[in-house]
């Protein structure tokens, strides 16, 4: 019997605000710490994608956002390429909350950035590029193979 897929969802916030985009600087988490990536965090078990991404929102920025202000713009399907497993990326945008975004979680985040879209820092993940890319493009759906993953230093 063939095993079946078990790849591991995560929802990324692209939060937008005059033309810019927020990112969070990763520290103190063992995986890309250093680097910025978008507000993010793994789908529990029996949740929901944009349920995950509310709960994150507010668990590390301390903004409530609306189900109904969340657009997905971007999906990555990224292989295995190591012990964790298949990942499901699901890139959400809004530009509509309530409250101040504020650094909730300083034990794991040590910086937020507000940047232009276009002009992101040297140490940004890949995979938020490449939603943003792919955004930019019309384009809602990236596969990323070992190699790839491995090429881009992921």
């Amino acid at each position: 019997m063939i095993e079946r897929n078990k790849a591991v969802p995560a929802s990324h916030l692209i939060l937008e605000h005059e033309g810019k985009v927020l990112l969070a600087r990763r520290c103190n988490t063992g995986y890309q710490d250093g680097n910025y990536q978008f507000p993010a965090g793994h789908v529990d078990a029996g949740e929901l994608p944009m349920d995950a991404m509310v709960r994150e929102a507010q668990e590390e920025i301390g903004i409530t956002i609306d189900r109904e202000n969340l657009t997905l713009v971007h999906m990555i399907y990224r292989t295995r390429r190591d012990v964790t497993g298949d990942r499901v990326d699901l890139f959400f945008a809004a530009s509509v909350w309530a409250g101040e975004v504020t650094n909730m979680e300083p034990n794991k985040c040590d910086d937020l950035l507000w940047v232009e879209p276009d002009v992101l820092p040297e140490n940004t993940l890949p995979v938020c590029r490449i939603a943003l890319d792919g955004r930019r493009d019309n384009k809602i759906f990236t596969e990323m193979s070992a190699e790839q993953l491995a090429a881009c230093g992921l």
